[in-house]
């Protein structure tokens, strides 16, 4: 049956991804989703319409079973980014949300406190150094170079990892207010929030 996988993070519980489908739309199924045991909506990371969601969805929960939280939840341990990967070898249609799915602006504005909150980053940490280059998650010909421990050039403007990972999102035509650097630059195919939970995983 023809439907949408989508790949949902929250900023509430910080490298978890969940993985479902859904008929409708995920605007829809995110509303669902946000209830009152979840302390903030969830952000959708890439959604993408196939033609049979049930077997996608399968064929993802057991390619990154290993990365399961729990064997009847759909929450996996891992970067988005990685999912999103795999399910583009399906050739979906890109339907993910470019602007954020809250009920309210109290909603939102909790939201991106969070964002901010986990923004801050520092290169050192993770055995980066300046002159690196960066890719972004959602298109690896964007690039930015690290500066210093906490500022990268991009388009020719030092800034934050975060505001650099936003600007190029808005480029692409999301709307976000706020986004976790981190989580959307990649070193060598790996996302530095990956990288920053294997090291201190140790």
């Amino acid at each position: 049956m023809e439907g949408i996988i989508y790949i949902l993070t929250n900023e509430a519980m910080p490298g978890y991804v969940k993985i479902g489908k859904t008929t409708s739309s995920v605007e829809q199924r995110m509303r669902e989703l946000d209830t009152t045991g979840i302390p903030l909506p969830f952000e959708c990371f890439f959604a993408g319409r196939v033609a049979n969601c049930h077997v996608a969805e399968k064929l993802l929960h057991d390619a990154f079973s290993d990365h399961r939280v729990r064997s009847r939840r759909e929450f996996f341990q891992i970067s988005p980014e990685r999912i999103a990967s795999a399910l583009r070898l399906a050739a979906p249609v890109d339907v993910t949300p470019r602007d954020d799915v809250v009920e309210d602006a109290e909603d939102e504005a909790a939201l991106n406190k969070a964002r901010e909150r986990r923004s801050n980053f520092n290169f050192s940490i993770i055995g980066l150094e300046p002159g690196q280059m960066l890719n972004h998650v959602k298109d690896e010909t964007v690039t930015c170079i690290i500066v210093d421990n906490t500022k990268v050039l991009f388009q020719n403007e030092e800034m934050s990892l975060s505001k650099a990972a936003l600007k190029a999102l808005h480029d692409m035509g999301y709307s976000w207010k706020a986004v976790s650097g981190s989580e959307y630059w990649e070193f060598k195919g790996q996302t530095l929030d990956e990288r920053r939970r294997e090291i201190e995983e140790g």
